[in-house]
């Protein structure tokens, strides 16, 4: 579990790590959109915040050696995050990654001095050899999602969507993971409902409200790069059950011309997974109310720029 403290104590650590991103008025004027462009982070995605706020912590507590670094096991974005904030900070990074994980990460990846080792088809095995590398080298391990200080980092979107539009009612979050989630649940707290969003192919969040625990699910589809993890983190379902969030999925047909509308009516450049949030409403899987103020996350812009206006 985290508490809102634990996300105002990141704010406070990172801020001049990272970008305040804007957080700017769509839809219509009969209903009022307000997207939070965090495809404009450094990296292209919200998983700096988190990763600034574990690797700081880690500092000032003396857990990070600066002559061994950071590892770090991801479908891309994480691993980016980590590396980028590592390079930032002086440190050495390796990041495992799946061997599917796209070009453009992985070359993003070196661009920031990273070690990059590509291991197995899903990120679980990129996880495992990880976790072994950790054990050898002693590398402080930053989680892709399921760590404290990476979720209370994240949560930090919240803290600014609610500065900047204290009226928001509802923030619309992709969910792969569940450190996002767990981190907006936290901030949010009493102040804003959440909806989860995720794809029909990757339920890990929807599966285990269901089950009643985290549970294993098939990982495929057009968004698993970035929200292919095979069961949601214990820090996100932990939150969950604790306040139940509105929990939907929507196809990738849906997913696909979610991302080609951010980019042909707003020039907002969208990769499949951070597209999903706003997928749920151009879907019809979340409908908000004649007076609901809804803010979605688009989390991230790690893709192919030559794919944007494609529906294929």
């Amino acid at each position: 579990m985290i508490r809102r403290n634990d996300v105002l104590s990141a704010e406070k650590r990172i801020r001049s790590y990272v970008r305040r991103t804007p957080l700017l008025r769509g839809g219509s004027a009969s209903a009022p959109l307000w997207f939070k462009c965090e495809f404009l982070q450094h990296t292209g995605v919200f998983k700096a915040r988190g990763a600034f706020n574990r690797q700081l912590a880690a500092l000032e507590r003396g857990e990070l050696d600066p002559d061994v670094g950071i590892v770090a096991a991801s479908g891309g974005n994480a691993g980016l995050a980590n590396a980028y904030a590592a390079a930032a900070l002086g440190v050495p990074a390796t990041v495992f990654v799946p061997e599917n994980a796209p070009r453009v990460k992985v070359e993003r990846l070196l661009a920031y001095r990273a070690t990059v080792r590509q291991v197995g088809a899903e990120y679980i095995e990129a996880y495992g050899a990880a976790m072994e590398y950790v054990g050898r080298s002693g590398a402080l391990f930053c989680h892709a999602y399921d760590q404290p200080e990476i979720a209370a980092g994240a949560g930090t979107i919240a803290e600014e969507i609610l500065q900047d539009e204290p009226g928001i009612d509802t923030i619309v979050v992709a969910v792969g993971g569940g450190g996002l989630y767990a981190g907006l649940a936290a901030a949010a707290a009493g102040r804003a409902r959440i909806v989860a969003v995720e794809p029909f192919t990757i339920p890990t969040l929807h599966a285990a409200l269901e089950a009643g625990r985290p549970v294993d699910v098939a990982v495929s589809g057009i968004a698993a790069d970035s929200l292919g993890a095979r069961r949601v983190g214990e820090i996100a379902f932990s939150m969950a059950s604790q306040d139940p969030p509105t929990s939907v999925l929507v196809p990738d047909e849906a997913i696909i011309a979610a991302r080609a509308q951010l980019w042909s009516e707003y020039r907002i450049p969208a990769e499949y997974g951070a597209a999903t949030a706003f997928a749920a409403l151009t879907a019809g899987a979340y409908v908000a109310q004649d007076d609901e103020r809804v803010a979605v996350i688009i989390c991230g812009a790690n893709t192919d720029p030559r794919t944007l206006g494609s529906t294929a």
